[in-house]
């Protein structure tokens, strides 16, 4: 079920504003773009941010058809230089801070973008390691002060926004880059039609249980250079809650008390965040900002039981629910899944785990697993590589177009991961195919150590060519007692002793997952391990 007619990007806060909306919105620090705004504003304020922006892309040259790259601190102004790219019928590209200066520069090379829009921050960061992003953009645009070479926001206003452009349902309309877990991320692009329609579109009904209520709180804590963040915002904005809030950083000095003040009734972040905020809710204060929360929602990554447990233990309503979605940058949702704070105490021992996915989204997506080398379909329950077919499957890959052919078998493409579905349809994730391993899956193993050892902030398990996986613990301090270890995962496949670092140490991606290949190369591991990378 979709609108009649679609969302758009470029006019949504135009058609919000036409329909009356009386969402407020609150952020947990000012916007980097137009700090003078403050922390809170509504949808026409919003609105006339977007064409004042749209103003500054003229100035600065920007035309139709262009690319804009977005890649700057974290805020949900992502959002709105999106948007505002969009209605003058250029084409964003949101790009992560926390992309290595090396991975932004090639990216960067990729688009060919004719603005990009920096901060101060990122662009010195990036020209003393030695990979200078303004060199591959024929105009950069700072938005925080002046940095030699670029534009600033003063040599941009007072530029007149050019009347709105609507682009065709299948036309590129905006391009956001993959997590980059195992490499260089790749830049997918998507449509109206992928990512507004079929994924906004799901979202701006009023689903039981999921669908945004006229009284609801609806905070996010995620990247928003993310694809999710368009989707987000304009689904959850369509159907007029009371008000939205925007965290924009994983530190609770600036959580904590967004989370206080506005206190949700629904939350989505990234299961890294939630992950960094468990360790403190037996402190009162994170705590009490989400005693009303109705509806937990995590994406990016599946997360561990005890994170699913702790959440709904803090909320104070009578029965909270944790929505746990499972999809790609490429795809959107492929599967969800409802968690309780009942379900989640049958799920002990060896078999604790959140890798169990749900089913696919009626209507919308199908999946299967495939033998990794004959391709051919698998019997229900019978691991394999898991391939799909959705409408909402983005356009391709920015430079990469062999790449994203060799993605497919026939219709299906394939999600670089390997699972089982059983019967019933239910989906059961073990790894990537690039880091399975000959016995055991990863994720699960990594899930039990999470269960069993309270001391551990995060497990990575890392398959090699020869020999046993390599765990990689972070702990608090860097240190854990191997006496514990041993005992933990005595009943689980065999192992090589922990390598332990602090959680500050593990390199991770803008939306907290691990980089495994840098991880890998941090450690002096083989850059290879069982599985072939074929499918990444």
């Amino acid at each position: 079920m979709i609108p009649s007619k679609p969302i758009h990007l470029g006019t949504l806060f135009d058609d919000l504003t036409m329909r009356g909306s009386t969402t407020a919105v609150r952020l947990s620090r000012p916007l980097d773009i137009a700090p003078e705004v403050g922390v809170e504003l509504d949808v026409p304020g919003a609105r006339a941010l977007v064409r004042r922006i749209c103003g500054w892309f003229a100035q600065a040259g920007v035309r139709s058809g262009d690319r804009v790259a977005i890649a700057k601190r974290n805020h949900w102004d992502y959002v709105l230089l999106a948007c505002a790219a969009a209605r003058m019928g250029a084409v964003p590209v949101s790009l992560s801070a926390h992309l290595a200066p090396q991975a932004l520069a090639t990216l960067l090379r990729r688009a060919e973008p004719a603005l990009l829009v920096t901060d101060t921050a990122l662009l010195r960061g990036a020209r003393d390691a030695g990979h200078d992003p303004s060199l591959h953009a024929a105009r950069t645009l700072v938005v925080d002060g002046a940095v030699e070479g670029a534009l600033t926001l003063d040599d941009v206003r007072g530029g007149s926004a050019p009347s709105p452009r609507r682009p065709h349902l299948d036309a590129p309309l905006a391009i956001m880059h993959t997590s980059g877990t195992t490499g260089t991320p790749k830049l997918a692009v998507h449509s109206t039609r992928t990512i507004m329609r079929r994924l906004a579109g799901f979202e701006s009904h009023r689903w039981p249980i999921l669908g945004s209520r006229r009284d609801d709180t609806v905070t996010s804590s995620i990247s928003f250079a993310h694809g999710r963040a368009l989707a987000w915002t304009a689904g959850v904005l369509w159907l007029s809650p009371y008000a939205i809030s925007v965290i924009t950083s994983p530190d609770l000095e600036e959580a904590g008390p967004a989370l206080r003040l506005h206190r949700p009734t629904v939350l989505e972040a990234q299961p890294a965040t939630l992950a960094r905020w468990q360790r403190h809710l037996d402190q009162e204060g994170p705590r009490e900002g989400l005693r009303n929360v109705r509806l937990f929602v995590s994406t990016f990554d599946a997360v561990h039981p005890s994170t699913v447990r702790t959440f709904l233990d803090a909320s104070e309503r009578r029965a909270p629910v944790w929505m746990q979605g499972w999809g790609q940058s490429e795809t959107g949702p492929l599967t969800f899944r409802f968690l309780t704070r009942r379900s989640l105490s049958r799920r002990q021992g060896v078999g604790a785990t959140t890798r169990d996915l749900g089913r696919p989204i009626p209507g919308r997506t199908r999946l299967r697993a495939v033998d990794p080398r004959t391709l051919s379909p698998l019997p229900p329950g019978e691991p394999g590589l898991l391939f799909c077919r959705t409408e909402a499957l983005c356009l391709g890959y920015v430079g990469e177009e062999g790449r994203w052919r060799d993605k497919f078998v026939g219709p299906w493409w394939s999600t670089g991961d390997v699972g089982s579905i059983d019967r019933t349809g239910a989906v059961r994730l073990l790894d990537r195919e690039v880091d399975a391993l000959t016995e055991g899956g990863c994720l699960e193993i990594e899930d039990v150590v999470d269960e069993r050892l309270a001391g551990v902030l995060e497990c990575v398990v890392l398959g090699v060519a020869e020999g046993p996986p390599v765990p990689v613990v972070a702990t608090e301090d860097g240190t854990l007692d191997l006496g514990e270890w041993k005992k933990a995962v005595e009943d689980l496949p065999t192992m090589a002793d922990p390598m332990v670092l602090t959680w500050d140490e593990l390199p991770c991606t803008g939306t907290g997952k691990v980089r495994r290949g840098a991880l890998r190369e941090k450690l002096g591991l083989p850059a290879g391990g069982r599985g072939t990378g074929r499918w990444t």
